[in-house]
């Protein structure tokens, strides 16, 4: 069946993904989403490379934590928005701040809030910000590098969430207790 996706180990994975894959499983343990990219060393090795240059960014970990969950929700990424709700707690994020991205409702401060609502417009528009959206993200004390630096998580996570919802990556067992689905909002 075309849907029929491998999800790969260190003994199935393409030669040129079993470092790599070996690396980031040892770093995460069992990882559905890498067993999976893992068929292509290219994606891989690009996806790699842009959560290392991401993780390195001038953003805090909490402002990461919004910026990466807020897109996993908006595109309903399954398996993202449990690995990082697991990831937000390790980086010492509040529960009150995870809480409030998965359910997309109010952050606790308006800077975080401007940061989310600066990214959704980001990833809406396709980058396609209007000059008043990027002169209220300045004035919420974010930079030009700021915007920059959300391009490049935007980018990481659309490779993470379309691999995992192309190829269907259940929950790892390590993620489960953060399962998640979209808070269905009323209708106006």
């Amino acid at each position: 069946m075309p849907n029929d996706f491998t999800f790969h180990d260190l003994e199935t994975a393409p030669e040129q993904s079993k470092r790599l894959l070996k690396k980031l499983l040892e770093q995460s343990g069992p990882n559905g989403f890498y067993a999976a990219i893992a068929e292509s060393p290219e994606a891989l090795n690009g996806y790699h490379a842009l959560h290392k240059a991401f993780s390195a960014s001038s953003f805090s970990n909490e402002e990461k934590t919004v910026i990466w969950q807020c897109i996993n929700v908006e595109n309903e990424c399954h398996y993202c928005v449990p690995a990082h709700t697991a990831m937000a707690k390790a980086m010492k994020v509040s529960d009150e701040v995870t809480r409030a991205l998965r359910d997309e409702t109010a952050l606790p401060n308006p800077k975080l809030e401007a940061l989310r609502d600066f990214t959704l417009i980001l990833v809406r528009t396709h980058g396609n910000a209007s000059d008043a959206q990027v002169t209220s993200f300045l004035a919420a004390a974010y930079t030009h590098k700021n915007i920059l630096e959300l391009v490049l998580a935007i980018a990481q996570k659309t490779i993470s969430n379309y691999v995992n919802h192309l190829t269907k990556t259940p929950v790892d067992n390590q993620y489960e207790k953060y399962a998640w689905s979209k808070v269905q909002q009323p209708k106006a």
